[in-house]
């Protein structure tokens, strides 16, 4: 089969696409026929060499797929059938024309959604639910700031704010990424780069002056003041990127402390493959059927550019200038 392939860490143009045997199914998997995969910032860490994927995981980049059921592991009695449409969580091997996925991990796939619309959902939606509700707690009521608003799990976690009867407030690096997070729901925006959000936070980001109940946040070290300060008493700071840094420099314990704040971090790709099939029960029970759904509580994933596969150096390099607004997304030839 063919997949994507890199031979030392370094920029792109080290990508390239190598013959590689393909997978079998072990018992209780099944091997998927991928027709499209998505583009995450783990794939561009672990292509510089910065983020090894997990033991016993595919060394092929790609955290997530959709694509055709094609075989089916010995002894496997579940409901797939060859030739089932589906989307997966993985933990890597994605980017390719074959992966091998536990078959509890599977979803279907909802009613009208094209392929390269499911290959989107997957890892953003299941990390924004993650850190949502398993994680973050979120309430009705609630007021939640969500950094880097305009990516995958941004637009993903606005959609899923609102769902719950919470208000979602974002930060983006441009007016036409904050133009759409409040398309599609987001109460208020904040251009990180031409306003320090922390400054405004009363007028902008507090809900009755009392600061924000829930925090997503993706950037870590150059955050955590503005973070904390827009924090309200009890609020909840939840840290599942480093994008900003892994160092903070400061008083912040003493002033999380006098917030009374909680500090969570969370990981989603590293997880046991039991926490993935609770998370992923949960999400195919609870949200999952809002994808099909007329009406105003109606989910979409959102794509901004679609490469074949063999386009892989400018995907990430297109990934590489943060100009996407959603999901960056790879077909595989069929």
């Amino acid at each position: 089969m063919i997949a994507v392939h890199f031979d030392k860490p370094g920029g792109p143009e080290n990508l390239y696409l190598k013959e590689v045997a393909k997978p079998s199914p072990g018992e209780g998997e099944v091997l998927l026929k991928v027709a499209a995969s998505a583009l995450n910032r783990a794939d561009l860490l672990q292509r510089q060499g910065q983020y090894a994927p997990p033991p016993g995981a595919s060394n092929i980049l790609g955290l997530e797929a959709s694509g055709h059921v094609a075989e089916l592991g010995a002894g496997y009695q579940g409901p797939w059938k060859v030739g089932d449409p589906a989307m997966v969580l993985l933990s890597g091997g994605g980017q390719a024309q074959y992966v091998t996925v536990p078959a509890e991990l599977l979803m279907p796939i909802p009613a009208g959604l094209t392929m390269c619309q499911a290959a989107a959902i997957p890892e953003a939606w299941l990390t924004a639910f993650q850190l949502l509700h398993l994680v973050g707690n979120v309430q009705a009521g609630d007021s939640v700031l969500i950094h880097a608003g305009a990516s995958g799990v941004g637009t993903a976690a606005i959609q899923l704010v609102r769902m719950v009867g919470a208000t979602p407030l974002v930060t983006a690096s441009s007016q036409q990424k904050l133009q759409i997070a409040e398309k599609l729901g987001a109460a208020a925006g904040f251009n990180y780069k031409e306003e320090d959000f922390s400054e405004h936070h009363k007028s902008v980001f507090h809900v009755k002056g009392a600061g924000v109940n829930l925090i997503l946040d993706c950037i870590g070290g150059s955050y955590w003041e503005k973070n904390v300060n827009c924090l309200a008493l009890d609020g909840r700071w939840v840290l599942y990127g480093l994008l900003g840094g892994a160092d903070a420099n400061g008083p912040l314990f003493s002033k999380l402390f006098f917030k009374k704040g909680s500090l969570i971090t969370s990981l989603l790709r590293s997880r046991d493959k039991k926490y993935k099939q609770m998370l992923v029960k949960a999400f195919t029970e609870q949200i999952l059927p809002h994808f099909s759904t007329e009406g105003p509580q109606r989910l979409l994933p959102v794509l901004d550019r679609v490469y074949p596969v063999a386009e892989i150096q400018e995907a990430h390099e297109y990934m590489e200038t943060n100009k996407n607004v959603g999901k960056i997304v790879l077909e595989l030839p069929q």
